[in-house]
């Protein structure tokens, strides 16, 4: 689970563009909106695009997401039991 993590953290790093963070600058267990990274809605539409490419993951139910991408971590739980790729 952690090399899933570190991996999680390089992708969502190079997919929003965070250029000036390394994956050591993102706690896990942090949110990812609002407090902790402060990402948006669109920031969102670039992590759903980014769990279908590299995972095969379709999310269809947005409320479903507001709990998978609560922090890197549940994101990393919700890949290890969903992943298609």
């Amino acid at each position: 689970m952690e090399e899933l993590i570190l991996q999680l953290k390089k992708q969502i790093i190079e997919a929003l563009n965070l250029e000036d963070m390394t994956p050591a600058d993102i706690d896990e267990n942090a949110p990812l909106f609002g407090e902790g990274l402060g990402l948006d809605s669109i920031d969102a539409l670039e992590l759903i695009v980014l769990l279908e490419k590299e995972y095969g993951i379709k999310l269809t139910n947005p409320a479903e997401g507001k709990a998978i991408f609560g922090s890197v971590a549940t994101i990393a739980d919700f890949v290890s039991k969903n992943r298609k790729k």
